[in-house]
């Protein structure tokens, strides 16, 4: 009988116009065994049609680049039929990752990480799950509410139908903490709390966990303090 393999290789678009910056991920990514880089962008653009080239997984997306900027791109990707997910690589100073949030993207890392947890979150992102560094969410949520809160014109109905505990849950989702977190914070299990999550998600139609941040903040469950 001939052996098969389920070892998925997750094929990775690099978007980014500065080249070194495509050279270092382009290097890391080449030494591991389950991931590939299929194409490297130097403008939204040119991402958004290598997508579609390559069948690309995920893209890892700078959110400042001439022309179509990252953002732009991340929701023609995340709205499109590929079903490919945009994990973005940025800076804390870098206003335009708030935007990012609501353009699909389900990653938020930043360009000073170690290589090796910038791969995990290639991992994660393609396995389905969402991922923002705890001290890039924390400051996400600091900035949201230091901007004045505008009437929503989507009032958030998606924060409403859930119970006083799956609200706690989607508090402390919001204020960026991990599933081991809310387990402790809450005094209850760690599959209890990825089951809450799980239920949050459905309930309130969301993607991920990114969106489960934007529901709570613009619900007014997470505040700054």
């Amino acid at each position: 009988m001939t052996e098969t393999t389920t070892e998925r290789i997750v094929r990775v678009v690099l978007a980014d116009d500065q080249p070194l910056v495509r050279t270092a991920l382009r290097m890391v990514i080449g030494d591991t065994n389950d991931l590939v880089v299929v194409g490297e962008a130097a403008d939204g653009a040119q991402a958004v049609r290598l997508v579609e080239e390559t069948g690309a997984d995920v893209v890892v997306m700078d959110l400042r680049m001439p022309g179509t900027d990252g953002i732009e791109a991340t929701r023609l990707i995340t709205e499109g039929p590929t079903g490919a997910r945009v994990v973005v690589l940025t800076t804390f100073d870098d206003d335009h990752v708030y935007g990012a949030l609501h353009a699909g993207a389900s990653g938020f890392l930043v360009k000073d990480m170690a290589l090796d947890d910038i791969l995990a979150a290639v991992r994660v992102v393609a396995s389905g799950d969402a991922l923002i560094a705890p001290s890039v969410t924390r400051r996400l949520i600091k900035e949201f509410t230091a901007r004045p809160r505008t009437a929503p014109a989507e009032p958030r109905r998606r924060a409403e139908g859930i119970t006083d505990r799956e609200r706690e849950v989607l508090t402390l989702v919001g204020r960026g903490l991990s599933h081991t977190e809310v387990a402790a914070a809450l005094h209850i299990s760690v599959a209890t709390a990825k089951t809450y999550v799980t239920r949050l998600l459905a309930k309130l139609d969301a993607r991920d966990r990114v969106q489960l941040v934007i529901i709570a903040y613009e619900a007014g469950l997470v505040s700054a303090t």
